[in-house]
């Protein structure tokens, strides 16, 4: 188990669209394709998570927990969660994993689904494309090949759109990952780039039919003023922090690019020196032999020019990959104000 250190009578009644490849297959470790189609997630655990955050959540302070349920065929099924308790530096004797076993069999004895299948993480305006996220979600994956984390976003859900998203990672970083060779020739020899490390699930919320009527009558109650509040034009800061984050990153990019490039030179100058040291031993051992002394012996140029540490690439993968979802957030963003926009025209033209 990775650290946090990083029924019958139901209606859909939510979806999202994937963006990843998502396939069928079976393999140890996540060999071939993905076995999972489709995450359906019970309405209370959607609950949970979110109460999670409103009471332990600050800031940036992500919260996380455990995902429980059962595999059936192609589907994950969640049907319940517990969350990973707040500790400090102080906590040095808590045990996470032994927290998690002992929550488990806790819940089967009470006969709720006690199967871990994943986990759940909050995320500060979409800034969860880390390096422990992809170590936490490996050791899960690999241990679990059906387990999915849950990234929720409560600053785009407080915009008044649910953001959950279930993702996986592709079975070809599975296998770098297992290498643990991250060397530029090993990502390219794998074929990874930041849009196939990570896939993205469909996820479907289902909820009993009497929830779904309850649902109904609140939404008949609610009051009317609040639904003209998602036809207002003012913009709020969401689209300014996410730019601020996007020029942070960008800016990462910059220095990493600049790494690779000193590296890329300092490799050409010693290849010269390499080229031109044997040159001046080719030189002088035709000398040698005109003067009838034997020739030079051979030496180990792996010594004299020691090979060059490449960069690390996957920080710089990481990184455009985060990149990608402040670029998608932003567009979906301005995607929903264009709108009001033009609705707020076409309504100011037809008053005229």
């Amino acid at each position: 188990m990775a650290s946090r250190k990083e029924g019958t009578g139901s209606a859909t009644t939510s979806s999202s669209s994937t963006t990843g490849a998502a396939g069928k297959g079976k393999g140890k470790g996540g060999s071939g394709d993905s076995a999972v189609k489709q995450v359906q997630i019970d309405g209370l655990v959607v609950l949970k998570i979110i109460k999670h955050y409103q009471e332990e959540g600050q800031g940036t302070e992500v919260v996380q927990g455990v995902l429980l349920g059962l595999v059936v065929e192609d589907r994950l099924e969640i049907t319940n969660c517990f969350p990973f308790p707040q500790h400090t530096e102080d906590d040095a004797d808590f045990d996470e994993v032994q927290y998690q076993m002992e929550m488990m069999r806790s819940l089967r004895h009470v006969n709720i689904d006690h199967l871990h299948v994943g986990w759940y993480q909050s995320t500060y305006y979409g800034s969860f494309v880390t390096r422990a996220l992809l170590d936490s979600q490996f050791s899960y994956q690999h241990a679990i090949e059906e387990s999915v984390v849950l990234i929720y976003d409560p600053i785009k859900t407080a915009q008044g759109s649910l953001s959950l998203k279930a993702y996986r990672l592709t079975p070809k970083l599975m296998e770098v990952c297992k290498e643990k060779d991250f060397s530029p020739e090993a990502l390219k020899k794998g074929s990874i780039t930041f849009e196939h490390m990570f896939e993205e699930v469909p996820i479907v919320i289902k909820n009993s039919h009497l929830i779904n009527v309850l649902m109904w009558e609140l939404e008949k109650k609610s009051a009317v003023a609040d639904k003209h509040e998602l036809l207002s034009l003012a913009s709020s800061n969401h689209l300014g922090k996410n730019l601020q984050l996007l020029m942070d990153r960008v800016d990462e990019m910059s220095q990493d690019i600049v790494k690779y490039n000193t590296y890329m030179r300092n490799t050409s100058k010693q290849q010269q020196q390499k080229h031109q040291y044997q040159q001046r031993r080719q030189q002088e051992n035709m000398q040698r032999q005109s003067r009838g002394e034997p020739p030079l012996p051979e030496e180990d140029l792996s010594k004299l020019f020691k090979p060059l540490q490449p960069p690390a690439r996957m920080e710089s993968l990481l990184i455009a990959g985060q990149i990608n979802t402040y670029c998608q957030n932003i567009k979906e963003f301005t995607a929903q104000n264009l709108g009001k926009l033009f609705m707020a025209q076409a309504l100011q033209e037809y008053n005229n």
